[in-house]
Formats: C-alpha cells, structure tokens, sequence
C-alpha cells in the first residue's frame, strides 16, 4: 500500500522536487519556462518564500519555507477552490493547482493528452543550516551535474543567477547569502561539485 506523503508544515524548509511523468520533457522551448514561473509565483508565492529554485528539461528542484498560517490564510483569500479546506491541504492544493495549469498548458501547445507530472510530488525537511546549504549548492548545480553546461553562470533558468544580481527579486536573496557568510563563500561553495554527486542518492531516492 502506497504512504501518503508528508504533509507541508507551515514555516518549515522543504526541499520539493518533480519530473516529467516516465522522465518525459516537460520543458521543450522558452515560454515553457517562462509560464511554469509566472504560475508559480502566481500560486506558490501566496503560501511559501523561495531560497532556490532550478528547472531542467524533464525535471525541477526548488527550496521553500512554507510562511505562517495567518500569512497563507490572508494571502489566499481569493481563492474559492480552497474554501473549507484546513491549511495543510490549503498549501498542497495550491501544489496541485501549479502542477495542473501548467500541463493543461503544456498538452494544448504540445497536442498530448494525460499526466505531465509524477504524483506525488517529491519533498523532503530540510532541518539544518548545512543542508540548507547543500541543498542550494545541489540545486544551482544540478544543471552541471546533467551536462547541460560547465558552470551555473551559464544556465539561466535557476536562481543562481539572481543570487549574484542586485535586481529586484521576490527570492531570498539576502538571506541565501547569509548562509555562506558573504557572496565571494557563496561563488566557493558552488565550485565544490563533489557535494552534489554526494547528494544525488540522498535527494533522488
């Protein structure tokens, strides 16, 4: 018998994972990416902050710490699907309102039909500030990790790239930094792949 998957606990860090459904694409061109991020602003900024994030051609990894309920609750007033429902099931279906957007999307540009992604999703606790760090580390670096380049300045649609930038960002910018102490300890620890190949079992299992 399949488990249930752990509940999102508000103001925990999670670190949620997916890919495409038997390891299809689910990000074939440009404007796939494009409107993957502006459903998920418009659907997950309401319920949780972004530390890191990252998408790939069949897959995605993110870092979020779900806010505090009253936040949620305020937040997601307008949202008539979630009427009646308690906060643990709030936050999944707004998950689930994300996914399901973006594959009615996806099949109509595409001309498929049926599920895009794997169900559930994945995500896992994040319960100290090294794994924190090991997670960002693994997340910016994942598209190295899969060839799609050499370093995580080259590849656009992860966070790294707005974590070295002074432009205005809804991500935890700062407070990433943090954790490495200064950017400079960010740029060190990047460089330091063997993490990732450490992680990969740990995350992907």
């Amino acid at each position: 018998m399949a488990h249930s998957p752990m509940p999102l606990l508000t103001q925990q860090y999670y670190h949620i994972y997916n890919r495409g459904i038997n390891a299809c694409p689910i990000f074939t061109e440009h404007s796939n990416y494009e409107h993957f991020l502006r459903l998920y602003d418009k659907y997950i900024s309401p319920i949780a902050e972004t530390y890191a994030w990252v998408l790939l051609g069949n897959h995605f990894h993110l870092l979020v710490r779900i806010k505090r309920q009253d936040e949620i609750i305020s937040n997601l007033e307008g949202f008539e699907n979630l009427r009646g429902l308690n906060i643990e099931k709030r936050i999944n279906q707004q998950f689930s309102n994300l996914f399901n957007a973006y594959s009615k999307a996806f099949n109509k540009r595409n001309q498929r039909t049926g599920s895009l992604f794997e169900h559930p999703f994945k995500r896992k606790l994040i319960d100290s500030k090294e794994y924190l760090r090991r997670v960002i580390i693994y997340i910016h670096n994942n598209p190295v990790h899969h060839g799609f380049c050499e370093s995580p300045t080259e590849y656009v649609w992860s966070s790294y790239l707005t974590c070295l930038s002074d432009r205005d960002t809804s991500l935890m910018r700062e407070q990433v930094k943090s954790w490495f102490d200064d950017l400079h300890h960010f740029k060190q620890y990047h460089l330091e792949n063997k993490q990732v190949i450490n992680l990969t079992n740990w995350f992907e299992n």
